[in-house]
């Protein structure tokens, strides 16, 4: 794999994985650089695509989700799981769909108020879906810990 961010780029990376709205003007002086290298090295990272859509994490306990659930999802047919993904993206307490290995064909996290609200998404909305085989489920207690990608890890 060619590297194609140099040290600058993953300084930049780094301090924005912490905060996406810090203003150039302070990560120009934080990193010693001019205001305008740190507006044209975010467009640089953008068009890259290694920076997406920058989003606040909303605190789901606060908004009264109760209730964090993973649930691992067979598919009757391989044929099936693009159909699938686009009806789960439709679900709105589906946060997170990830294509995996093993029987189960596909990950999701699901927010729901409580338990009740849970079992009403994985049977009237996840195990009606044409395609869907079955699925299997654990709870989440806690979230002990959540964070951006380790752009130190980068080689370079």
């Amino acid at each position: 794999m060619e590297n194609k961010f140099d040290a600058l780029d993953l300084r930049i990376l780094k301090e924005l994985s912490k905060n996406a709205r810090v203003v150039y003007s302070t990560l120009a002086e934080k990193l010693n650089v001019s205001n305008s290298l740190i507006h044209q090295r975010v467009k640089k990272l953008h068009d890259s695509e290694v920076l997406e859509q920058p989003v606040y994490q909303l605190n789901a306990d606060i908004l009264g989700y109760e209730t964090t659930a993973f649930t691992q999802i067979m598919v009757t047919n391989v044929r099936f799981i693009d159909d699938v993904i686009k009806q789960l993206e439709e679900i709105p307490e589906i946060v997170e769909c990830t294509n995996i290995a093993g029987r189960y064909a596909l990950l999701v996290r699901i927010f729901a108020l409580n338990n009740t609200h849970l079992r009403n998404v994985i049977y009237d909305k996840i195990q009606t879906i044409k395609g869907v085989e079955g699925t299997n489920t654990t709870f989440a207690f806690e979230t002990s810990f959540r964070r951006p990608i380790c752009v130190d890890l980068y080689p370079n």
